[in-house]
């Protein structure tokens, strides 16, 4: 008998049951808008608010007179980002809080082409001669690095063209998460974490709310000159229960992803009335099962699968992982530049477009780092390859015209280049719900949460887990599972594909921490997706935690 929408969201964790099940989640981010703006869009009172006690602001002439001192010393193209970043972390542990974390980082950094090579130079004194210096030394190192091209036989550098603008942008939102007081987040995890350690057999509750505020002007020798304010808000839950007997532990994560919003999403969450469920499935994970491996349907919830499209298409699309040129902290490539519009790379169901205009998402901008605007575009169509993730510079790599928006620096200080956009898969046309896709399943595990995660250096081979496991016989739920792992390859994972939710089962998953480059920089992305159906090697972990 198949299971009903009721047996489901019983059996679902509470914590996770608003993103995995279909039900309109009543956090949603507020702004949607339409990909690649021509002019600055209209604001609410409280982009206008935050705009105007930006300090950012009062120095843009100095970040004019830094891309005119690199013109004048030789530049042929430069860019200045002043960049104002905040972060804080408030957490607490059982019954205490930890001591807030709150960081601020103000600077300029300026990045120019001359004699076909780059250059970059970053300050934090902001005098008139500091700045004048910053541009001749940012020239300089482009002139050395333009004759080591010339003498390594490379193509210097050569921009396509971005069209000037002159606007602004800021995160669609309501409260500015750095006006809440800590004390105030403070008391409000104490009381989630003691929701969740009132459940029995829960012996050890950590809860957080990790906020980024990025305040970034932007001037270019085209003439383009943009501010924009990022607001960035995490939550963070995590519940251990202990088997004291056995020795036994299990953990299980909250399922809420980062956000591009404001507090109120954070707010809204619900994560008071969701505390306990993530208990008890804590609780229910450390007495379920261990599962039998095997190949085997798997069933992944939005809340897992944004990670395997992150690692497995994410990261390969990305051009100068695909030309050899980037290898820092997820390796290259299992693409080719000829792959383009030839290779098949998942089954006829499977669409993936980039996307740096959907609302909540954690890359979603108004215009990148090069001032060129947020668009959206297909990566994968119809299971083919049919695009990559580019910059200006390396737009000419492959013949086309214009950049598709993916340049950023992090900070003032981070050279900018190539980041990676939302990258997400679209929801079927037959409108599935998760229940029909279990109930279509006769042998399967449904997966949800993101768990521990290994993929090799071209993005190809790779092993996934979770955070909960559910066995699937006959089109039922029957029993929860742990030491769950799948495998796969890249093609063969995206080629079994056989059922893709619809519409209204599509959420958003995310981090804060996408690595890359050396010196190391970290880009918040987000990948949203419907719950999908795939055959893959399921594998038990060996009763290890997940």
């Amino acid at each position: 008998m198949p299971s009903s929408r009721r047996q489901f969201l019983t059996i679902s964790s509470v914590g996770s049951a608003a993103w995995l099940s279909g039900i309109a989640a009543s956090a949603a981010p507020k702004g949607s808008r339409e990909p690649a703006p021509e002019r600055a869009p209209s604001y609410d009172d409280q982009a206008a608010e935050a705009l105007a006690r930006s300090p950012v602001a009062s120095d843009a002439d100095i970040a004019r007179r830094a891309v005119q001192a690199a013109m004048d010393g030789g530049a042929t193209y430069a860019d200045a980002r002043l960049v104002l970043m905040r972060r804080e972390q408030v957490a607490v542990r059982d019954d205490r809080a930890r001591p807030v974390s709150l960081r601020e980082h103000y600077g300029l950094g300026i990045r120019v082409v001359a004699d076909g090579g780059w250059g970059f130079a970053a300050i934090q004194a902001l005098s008139d001669r500091a700045v004048v210096d910053a541009a001749k030394l940012a020239v300089t190192s482009a002139r050395a690095n333009g004759k080591l091209r010339k003498d390594l036989g490379q193509p210097l550098v050569e921009l396509v063209p971005a069209p000037v603008a002159k606007a602004t942008w800021v995160t669609p939102h309501e409260i500015d998460p750095f006006d809440v007081a800590p004390i105030d987040k403070a008391e409000m995890l104490l009381e989630i974490a003691a929701r969740a350690k009132a459940v029995k057999g829960v012996s050890f509750v950590e809860a957080g709310f990790s906020a980024v505020a990025e305040d970034k002007l932007l001037v270019t020798s085209d003439g383009s000159e943009l501010h924009q304010i990022f607001l960035r808000v995490a939550p963070q839950l995590t519940v251990t229960a202990v088997d004291r007997r056995r020795g036994g532990f299990a953990s299980r994560d909250h399922e809420a992803p980062a956000m591009l919003a404001g507090w109120e999403y954070l707010r809204d969450l619900g994560l008071r009335n969701d505390a306990a469920g993530v208990g008890e499935d804590a609780v229910r994970k450390l007495h379920a099962a261990s599962v039998e491996p095997g190949v085997k349907t798997v069933v992944l919830a939005p809340s897992n699968l944004w990670l395997t499209i992150h690692e497995s298409i994410g990261h390969p699309t990305e051009l100068d992982r695909v030309m050899g040129l980037e290898a820092d902290l997820a390796g290259t490539s299992f693409l080719r530049p000829e792959d383009l519009g030839e290779r098949r790379i998942g089954s006829e169901r499977v669409n993936l477009v980039a996307d740096r205009t959907q609302p909540g998402g954690l890359a979603t901008v108004g215009w990148d780092d090069e001032g060129v605007a947020a668009q959206r575009w297909d990566l994968v169509r119809d299971g083919k390859l049919v695009g990559w993730q580019t910059t200006r510079d390396q737009a000419k790599w492959i013949g086309e015209s214009a950049s598709r928006g993916c340049c950023y620096g992090e900070g003032h200080d981070g050279v900018p280049f190539q980041r990676m956009p939302n990258v997400s898969l679209q929801p079927g046309p037959e409108g599935y719900t998760t229940e029909d896709l279990i109930n279509a399943t006769e042998d399967g595990i449904y997966v949800t949460g993101r768990g521990s995660w290994s993929i090799d250096q071209q993005r190809y081979n790779f092993q996934f887990s979770g955070q909960t496991f559910w066995e699937i016989k006959r089109g039922r739920l029957t029993r929860p599972l742990r030491d769950v792992a799948y495998q796969a390859n890249t093609i063969e994972f995206w080629s079994s594909c056989d059922m893709i939710g619809g519409p209204g089962t599509y959420r958003l998953g995310g981090t804060f921490g996408d690595g890359k480059g050396q010196p190391h920089q970290s880009n918040s992305v987000s990948h949203g997706c419907p719950p999908a159906r795939f055959t893959a090697n399921v594998i038990n972990t060996g009763g290890t935690d997940q």
